[in-house]
């Protein structure tokens, strides 16, 4: 196995303009929730709301650019959202290899984002396989 058990990455990741332009560009998902402050406000949110699936792209940067091995697929990902995040929101990235199965080559991590004010606002598992 490449990776060891209880090895643990992090990273830092901003919820920029790029990305959220880039998101919206690419997906065309324009939810008044993730486009209008003054919808988001009125449901309670501080303003308008990313959308979750900008993690999702981030737990891609994790296993493709951040890994020591460019020699992996995701064979799953599950994440649960917990709080909000919101344009220019720096998240703290965690990712720890939790399990392994040698014998099929494949890997899990147990992972969260944390927000500037310590609050997870996703966390869960993501299951690769190492291509050797």
């Amino acid at each position: 196995m490449i990776l060891q058990l209880d090895t643990i990455f992090q990273h830092q990741f901003k919820v920029d303009d790029s990305v959220y332009d880039g998101f919206i560009n690419t997906f065309d998902d324009q939810n008044s929730l993730h486009i209008n402050d003054e919808f988001a406000q009125n449901k309670g949110f501080k303003s308008k709301v990313m959308h979750g699936n900008i993690l999702n792209g981030f737990l891609s940067y994790f296993i493709g650019e951040l890994l020591p091995t460019e020699d992996v697929m995701i064979l799953s990902q599950a994440i649960n959202f917990k709080n909000p995040v919101y344009l220019n929101d720096i998240l703290n990235f965690e990712a720890v290899v939790s399990e392994q199965s040698e014998a099929v080559q494949v890997n899990t991590f147990k992972f969260k984002f944390v927000n500037a004010e310590l609050k997870t606002v996703a966390s869960g598992k993501i299951q690769i396989k190492e291509l050797t």
